[in-house]
Formats: C-alpha cells, structure tokens, sequence
C-alpha cells in the first residue's frame, strides 16, 4: 500500500510530515519513518490529526493518542529520530556496516528484525535524539507542555533571587517513554526483545541525562564574578553518539532464556545486575561482508577503502579480503585566485591525480 501525506497550506504554527513510504506489513519501530519525512505545516491540529496521526505507518493506539493530543510534539519527534539516524550513519560510515537507510518497509531495513548490537545502537541513538529534540523544543518555547526547568538552576551566593533556567530534559525523557517505548509495551510477542529495546532506549536516555553540563553566568561590578548563577545543559548531540558508539562496542550479550528480567549470558558474570549505561544484545551479528538479501546485508562491494588505515575502513578490513581495485580519479579545479583592479577575479586551473580504492 501507497500512502501520500500532501502538503497543506502555510499557516499556524503546528508542523505536519510530508512523507511517502510503503507498508507490507509488520515492521520494527515503525515510527522512525518519521526521521527520514519531509516537514512542512497545517493549518490547525485538528488537520494534523487527520494528516499525521492516521497515516504514518506502524504507531500503536498510545503513540496515536500523543500525535492527537499534542501533534507539535510529532516534529520534535520526526527532528530527533532523523538526528538519530544522521549520528548512526557517522558513527558507522567507516565500517562494513554503515547504517545505512533502504527503500524496504522499514528505515533500517531487515536489520531492525534482529537483535543485534547495531539494532541496539539504532533504538539507543533514536530515542536519545527524541530526548534532545524535545528537550531543545521545550528551551525554545517551542511547545506548549513544557519550558525550560527552572527548579534545577543553581544560585551560588544567598540572597541573589534570579536562577538560570535549565534545558528540560526530565519532560523530554517522560515524553520518549510514554511515545517511543509504546511499540514495545504493547508487543505481545518475544518478551526478551521487547525488553532488549525498552532497555537500549533507556541507554539513550542516560547518554543525555548523565552528559548534562553545568553554565554559569558571573554577575558583579565591572564583571566580576562576585555573584554566579548557574543552570544544566544538553551536550552536543555528536558527544552523545561517541559516548553510545563506546557502549556499543562493550555491548552485554543477553541470556536466550530471559524472561521476566534480562541476563548476562556470560555465566561468570550472570547474577551481575545489568545497568541502565551497558547496551545489550540477543542475537549475533553478521560479518556484513557478502550481500544477503534475506537478512537485509547490502555487502561491502563497491565501498570506498583507505589502503593505508590500519582501522575498519582499511581495505584488508572493510573488503573482507577480496580484495580491492584502483582507480585513478583526475580532480580539476580553480586555484591560485587573484583580484584584478579593477574588477575581476584571475585564477589558474590545478589538476590533482588521487587513487581511489573500492572493494572488489
């Protein structure tokens, strides 16, 4: 089935998606279509609901109730999956898999069907660019809900009365668990999975919370610093991605038999409680280095390699020991530029001669 969401007319505040996308059937975290739509407005919510909230593929009866009640919220959403995705595809775009996005009936593709470190990484960095989407919304007065967090601002000299104003994370994090944790709450399938997700986006959520940074402001004669007021900020969000990048890499493998609590499978270290920083996994990862369409696997052939790297985008490395081919590509551009009084511009043409290598 074919769905077309149509732009409407320029008016209002409220922000509504323009997206195409095709629905076969059931897919994981469906709402990520959301990320990669276009944005444009409505003209009154009633519009969004009837635009938004029916359409886009895959939410569940809870998301569908946020999108009526509070449709601005939506583009907040749509704005942090797609910081999410865009984070995902840096962090990997060296490496045999580089997140990237397919026309398939869901944004990552088949990958999202299974359990495994990079489908970790994916709900973790997606749902904390929901958080830091709707975080930065609510500092900017851009939604009605919220504000900025005026109980958290520190005063540190008595009798001072003005407080600084902290970004709001504590409403974004509410938000993401009431919107982007519905899936898996109302899943009624494998239970290990849904509790692999629900934890994993909990570890995107700290990756903000734990990352919060202290401002102040000196007020005082001539500018010193006598008197200083001080409020929490967000990160920058490509912070947040390296911190996750590093919980993926020291992802927990879960037990098979998990049920109503996940487990270590590592027997060592089973009754070592799993905390809300340590990314966690159920399946094990393929090498991503043939194409495999059943499994979603668009291969390594054809990428671009660095033959001198000694890191996953060495061409030993991201070719899988195939091999690669040289090509010698002729760059040719406008150098040595100089103003001529009066009045142009003067330049010589430079030819470069760089090797490019692409996996065989």
């Amino acid at each position: 089935m074919v769905a077309v969401i149509q732009r409407s007319c320029l008016k209002g505040p409220i922000q509504v998606l323009i997206l195409v996308f095709l629905l076969t059937g059931k897919s994981f975290a469906s709402w990520l279509w959301l990320g990669v739509a276009s944005v444009g407005t409505v003209s009154s919510p009633q519009e969004a609901e009837e635009m938004v909230c029916s359409v886009v593929p895959g939410l569940v009866t809870a998301q569908k109730t946020v999108c009526i009640k509070k449709p601005q919220t939506i583009v907040s959403v749509s704005e942090g999956a797609r910081l999410g995705i865009t984070e995902c595809q840096k962090q990997f775009q060296r490496e045999r898999w580089n997140c990237s996005t397919t026309d398939d009936d869901s944004v990552f593709g088949k990958i999202l069907e299974q359990g495994n470190r990079e489908t970790a990484f994916i709900y973790s960095v997606t749902t904390a660019g929901v958080v830091y989407a709707v975080t930065r919304a609510c500092s900017a007065g851009n939604l009605t809900d919220c504000t900025c967090d005026r109980e958290h601002g520190e005063t540190h000299e008595e009798g001072w009365n003005w407080r600084g104003c902290s970004d709001n994370i504590h409403y974004a994090i509410g938000f993401s668990k009431t919107f982007v944790d519905a899936p898996d709450k109302a899943f009624k399938g494998d239970l290990l999975r849904s509790l692999m997700n629900l934890h994993n986006n909990e570890v995107g959520r700290k990756a903000i919370e734990e990352q919060m940074d202290i401002q102040c402001r000196c007020h005082g004669v001539s500018g010193s610093c006598n008197v200083k007021s001080c409020w929490k900020t967000m990160p920058h969000f490509p912070n947040v991605g390296d911190y996750l990048k590093t919980r993926y890499e020291s992802s927990v493998e879960l037990h098979p038999r998990a049920k109503k609590r996940l487990r270590r499978k590592d027997r060592k270290n089973r009754k070592v409680p799993i905390n809300t920083t340590e990314m966690v996994y159920m399946d094990q990862s393929p090498n991503y280095c043939m194409e495999d369409t059943l499994n979603g696997v668009p291969g390594t052939s054809g990428r671009e390699c660095n033959r001198t790297s000694l890191l996953a985008d060495s061409c030993d490395l991201l070719c899988c020991g195939r091999g690669y081919n040289t090509q010698v590509v002729r760059y040719v551009e406008r150098c040595g530029c100089k103003f001529i009084w009066c009045c142009y511009v003067k330049c010589n043409t430079c030819e470069t001669m760089i090797d490019r290598y692409t996996c065989k």
